[in-house]
């Protein structure tokens, strides 16, 4: 495992201020150091600010993040504006995310072998791995519990808006009540 950034390793304020610059994305590298070294000139002096190379790594595994981020909401988005919500579509979407994360990251905890990895740190892994399976498993099972019981109280209130507008319609233009007694029965209304 290699050694922490020296990103990292910076005071709170220090990293929360590079982040941001990173995250708006109006400097270059250089216009940042630059920046850096006329707000913190006391790390600066030090030489506790990062190097511009330091700084291009943390930007790119920062961006990585932030984009990932930004695919899951706007996953969520479209999720939202197709499927409604009723059915909690966006938690089945982040749930099913959620498990191949997780078994790509069993397989190439696998991959990686013995000899790569300590006995103990990779039972470690794999027993977490376990936990935040059974977790994902058990909320995926309430998930599809809730599911079934929102289609159910759908196609009840289906029903009994059909019931409704059949009992409302008039007995005129063709419609008796032997036809009306016909579509209750091929319906399923009581």
């Amino acid at each position: 495992m290699g050694r922490k950034s020296s990103i990292s390793r910076l005071p709170d304020n220090v990293r929360a201020y590079i982040e941001g610059k990173l995250a708006e994305g109006r400097l270059t590298l250089d216009e940042l150091i630059a920046n850096l070294q006329a707000q913190f000139p006391s790390q600066a002096e030090s030489g506790e600010l990062p190097s511009r190379t330091a700084v291009h790594r943390y930007g790119q595994k920062l961006e990585r993040r932030l984009a990932a981020i930004r695919a899951s909401t706007e996953a969520a988005k479209i999720i939202r504006a197709q499927a409604g919500d009723d059915l909690d579509a966006r938690s089945e979407a982040l749930t099913a995310m959620i498990q191949s994360e997780l078994f790509e990251s069993i397989i190439a905890l696998q991959e990686a072998g013995d000899e790569e990895m300590d006995p103990g740190e990779r039972v470690g892994l794999l027993a977490s791995a376990a936990k935040n399976i059974a977790t994902l498993t058990r909320s995926s099972v309430a998930l599809k519990k809730f599911q079934a019981e929102a289609e159910e109280r759908a196609r009840l209130a289906l029903l009994a808006e059909q019931k409704a507008k059949l009992d409302a319609m008039p007995s005129k233009g063709g419609v008796t009540e032997a036809t009306k007694a016909a579509i209750r029965e091929a319906l399923g209304i009581s």
